[in-house]
């Protein structure tokens, strides 16, 4: 850093010579990591603007319809866009999907149907989709209620997907196996293409119709293919995250297999509409400048991810993943010894952030949630995790979840600022 960017942050933020010392210390081992960040970013770039060249995108397309939507130029183009970016036969894409949650939630309740079985193949599910399946509270109307048959096939030690139990689980009633990419508020490492593909195989090698779907959250553009083209039928995730580019206002997608996606969006829309209908609300320009933008502010987010697991690893703490492993989404999980640091981290995450860095975030009850959850997220979008963000779900062991940023370089502050303030405390 220059001496003058040295000089300003220890006047104006107080991080002591220490502190900078460290993060430099850190920086100076990634090199290779960040590099190979750049290449995919590089890849994926190119290929997202080949799906605007394709689609003939203009902006008369930005401009959006009214009432029931059915000749919104705007949610064709964004669809065709988003399904060749993804290297996928259809998508189903907007705000009408709220979040990741619900375009998981579309995918399962229009793909199965009373008695079909589907097993997840990444051990628990993350704390909204238990709700979503039953397995959690007395709300209606979940997919157990309805007569789905759900199991889960736990990882092996090292967090690696069980191939051989996932086989011998899949009967003939099983519609869906479902593998959840990211981590979630677990210890383990995000799944790589490589992986989803040899899971893909594995299943459809005992059933070829099963359909192998992947929550997809935190994985796009991580790496030059997405699961779709890895074996996987259907996918969905967040505009919230990593495709969103942290310019889109908020929604999700579903992408994968034309059919499928169909039969999803009967129940994002209703049957008989599907993908024909449903406003963008004036969102197209944004989604279609957060698609663009996604692949550099993901190669972003995963740098700072490394450097968060380096900075901690070299102050002695737990990470995952660590900095030099394969990373496969935006998320570093650091395990913390006591709630009050825990806490401390995610007030420090919220202080060093643009928007509410006055407001000091708590642990309460959240929707969805078992656990109390703290929650940093000083973003331009409300809840946006592709934004700097911190979470947390309070309970041992103590572990917060680090994630997004729209520049390496807030990033970098960012991380300066937790170590500082976990240390001005007395707590690193």
């Amino acid at each position: 850093m220059l001496k003058e960017t040295i000089d300003f942050i220890k006047e104006e933020y107080g991080i002591d010579s220490e502190t900078l010392a460290l993060i430099e210390r850190a920086e100076r081992q990634l090199p290779a990591v960040f590099a190979r960040h750049d290449d995919i970013a590089q890849h994926c770039q190119i290929k997202v603007l080949r799906a605007f060249h394709k689609n003939h995108i203009n902006e008369n397309q930005f401009f959006w319809a009214n009432g029931y939507g059915h000749d919104d130029l705007g949610r064709e183009a964004v669809a065709k866009v988003y399904a060749d970016a993804l290297g996928a036969e259809r998508c189903i894409v907007g705000p009408f999907i709220q979040d990741g949650t619900h375009a998981l939630a579309c995918t399962y309740f229009g793909l199965l149907r009373p008695g079909d079985g589907f097993i997840y193949c990444s051990g628990k599910p993350y704390d909204t989709m238990e709700t979503v399946i039953g397995l959690r509270g007395s709300e209606p109307g979940t997919l157990l209620d309805l007569g789905v048959r759900y199991s889960q096939v736990d990882l092996l030690e090292g967090g690696r997907v069980d191939l051989e139990g996932c086989v011998n689980a899949i009967g003939p009633d099983t519609k869906m196996v479902v593998l959840q990419r990211s981590l979630g508020y677990s210890w383990r490492h995000a799944f790589s293409i490589d992986e989803i593909r040899a899971w893909s195989q594995a299943c459809k090698s005992k059933k070829p119709d099963v359909i192998c779907m992947v929550d997809n959250c935190y994985g796009e553009f991580t790496d030059i293919l997405e699961p779709v083209r890895a074996g996987a039928d259907i996918m969905a995730g967040s505009l919230m995250k990593n495709p969103g580019g942290g310019i889109t206002m908020g929604g999700g997608y579903i992408a994968g297999r034309a059919d499928l996606v169909e039969m999803a969006a009967s129940r994002v829309v209703c049957p008989g509409l599907g993908t024909d209908s449903g406003l963008m609300y004036d969102q197209t320009r944004r989604i279609f400048q957060g698609l663009f933008c996604a692949p550099k502010t993901v190669c972003g987010a995963a740098k700072g991810a490394a450097l968060f697991s380096k900075v901690f690893e070299l102050a002695g703490y737990e990470v995952s993943p660590k900095a030099e492993d394969p990373r496969n989404d935006i998320v570093t999980a650091v395990r913390m010894s006591s709630p009050e640091q825990l806490i401390a981290f995610c007030e420090a995450v919220q202080m060093a952030a643009p928007i509410n860095a006055d407001f000091m975030p708590e642990p309460g009850k959240m929707s969805g949630y078992q656990d109390k959850i703290i929650l940093a997220s000083g973003s331009f979008v409300q809840g946006s995790t592709m934004e700097v963000s911190a979470d947390a779900p309070l309970r041992e062991p103590y572990t917060v979840y680090y994630q997004g940023g729209l520049s390496y370089e807030h990033i970098k502050f960012c991380c300066m600022f937790v170590v500082q303030t976990l240390k001005d405390r007395g707590l690193l």
